[in-house]
């Protein structure tokens, strides 16, 4: 996935195993299949008989985990582990997770996926009584609500201190006898269940994982549910009655993997099914169907199959330009395309493309891969995209927190047509995308979060509702490159 080229970013994936001889390495491997949500840092907390350990470090696992030794120290039977990429915080090591806590009665370890829409005051309050903060992730948060519960036990404490906070999580903890799971009221981030062949229990961010370690799915965690795991087997209670699926779209259309299933829906097919219902949409005479690659290659043979348009390969993505051209500035960003795509001469020349890609952020990006079609001789490119425009930010942890870097927050569709230069331009209808995933819960947009592209936030947002209206009024800042 081309993050540092299109800068639309999942913040986290988790993984934790509990009942495995070799559990460090085993989430290792798990991590290792989520790379994709997070390539800022990553860590691991293992549980050796009670006694918690934890190893984390900046960079991709391989990068963190490349001394043998530091997987060795984190013996135990369990371990939970987690890949950053920061909505929340900066980038220093004292904000990779997971979080080891030690107490005069206990130690803990916590990872978290997602964001806190209540972070900020919720931390002014928790100073203001005492509270000292080690890191400036919102994940801490938690900890600290739950020492300072009066509930009688650690999960009615950890329960009353999910009822207090708002957002988009998933948490994963160790306790010294257990593993525990909670999901937030929407079920913004996917959170699966897995077992493995001698019993072991996974929790997991995207079910690719499991299919990487060998083991069998059991069911997702629903919204507003806690899972207790421990050596009698796995338990289910509820901290909320409140619930209702709002389930992250942009995870079917860009973060989670083609191999993983979400909500019961496999993300291939619904990207495949998102090309399909955009060729009946935005119909085009055209020779070939080109997809951006990789995650948007599943939608390219939709829009394909559904055309009768045959899918050329007509752009290459170089494999090996890792996290080399993860940059903050826009022009080596843009730098990024060429050195990460390359367009097939002998493909395109003199053909009429049809260029599918998954979205739209800033717009250069795809003004960038429209030139490149265009010099390697495209006579004309027709850019499909399988999502409806990207209009608003989001607050649940994706690290679109602002409208003026959004190109279609202020332009018309005809008007971005001719920005990134194409011949012609069409985006998937909401309903379209709707109806592609394919969810048939009892809830607004059959279970889907769909506030990227409408402005309908399934929750109150708190502490960003004044950055919200400040960014209604904020100019798309739209930067053609030389």
């Amino acid at each position: 996935m081309s993050y540092e080229v299109k800068s639309l970013n999942e913040e986290c994936g988790i993984f934790g195993i509990w009942g495995h001889p070799d559990a460090t390495r085993v989430t290792y491997f798990g991590l290792h299949s989520l790379q994709h949500r997070g390539q800022e840092g990553a860590g691991i907390v293992s549980n050796d008989k009670g006694k918690l350990n934890g190893y984390r470090g900046l960079g991709l696992l391989s990068e963190v985990f490349k001394d043998e030794r530091s997987l060795a120290s984190l013996s135990g039977n369990a371990a939970i582990g987690h890949v950053r990429y920061a909505t929340a915080g900066n980038g220093s090591v004292d904000n990779i997770q997971p979080f080891l806590f030690k107490f005069y009665d206990g130690a803990y370890g916590l990872a978290h996926n997602g964001n806190l829409t209540n972070a900020k005051s919720l931390r002014t309050e928790l100073e203001q009584n005492g509270a000292i903060f080690h890191s400036n992730s919102d994940t801490e948060i938690l900890m600290h609500l739950i020492r300072r519960s009066k509930q009688p036990n650690f999960i009615d404490q950890l329960k009353e201190s999910l009822q207090t906070i708002k957002g988009g999580f998933a948490y994963l903890l160790m306790t010294e006898t257990a593993m525990i799971a909670a999901l937030d009221p929407n079920a913004f981030r996917p959170l699966s269940i897995g077992q493995m062949k001698n019993g072991a229990y996974v929790i997991t961010s995207e079910t690719c994982a499991l299919e990487v370690i060998g083991a069998t799915f059991v069911r997702d965690v629903g919204p507003g549910e806690v899972i207790v795991i421990d050596d009698s087997g796995y338990r289910i209670e509820r901290y909320t009655n409140e619930t209702q699926y709002s389930i992250c779209s942009m995870e079917y259309i860009y973060f989670a993997r083609p191999d993983s299933n979400i909500a019961g829906i496999n993300v291939h097919t619904a990207r495949k099914n998102m090309g399909k219902r955009l060729a009946q949409e935005a119909p085009i005479e055209a020779d070939m169907v080109v997809g951006v690659p990789n995650s948007s290659l599943s939608a390219a043979s939709g829009y394909a199959e559904a055309s009768g348009i045959p899918y050329e390969m007509g752009l290459v993505k170089n494999q090996y330009i890792a996290r080399t051209f993860i940059q903050p500035t826009q022009e080596l960003r843009e730098q990024g395309v060429r050195m990460k795509l390359s367009a097939v001469r002998g493909v395109v020349e003199g053909k009429r493309v049809v260029m599918v890609d998954d979205s739209i952020v800033r717009g250069t990006t795809s003004r960038r891969i429209v030139q490149l079609l265009k010099d390697a001789g495209a006579k004309e490119v027709h850019v499909r995209i399988a999502s409806p425009p990207l209009k608003f930010p989001c607050f649940y942890g994706i690290d679109i927190q602002t409208r003026k870097e959004l190109i279609a927050a202020n332009h018309s569709v005809r008007e971005i047509e001719q920005l990134i230069k194409a011949d012609s331009l069409s985006f998937l209808s909401e309903q379209g995308l709707i109806g592609a995933i394919g969810l048939n819960y009892d809830a607004p947009y059959s279970g889907l979060c769909m506030a990227y592209f409408n402005g309908d936030y399934p929750t109150p947002l708190y502490d960003y509702e004044e950055k919200y209206k400040a960014s209604l009024k904020e100019k798309t800042s739209f930067v053609t490159a030389n």
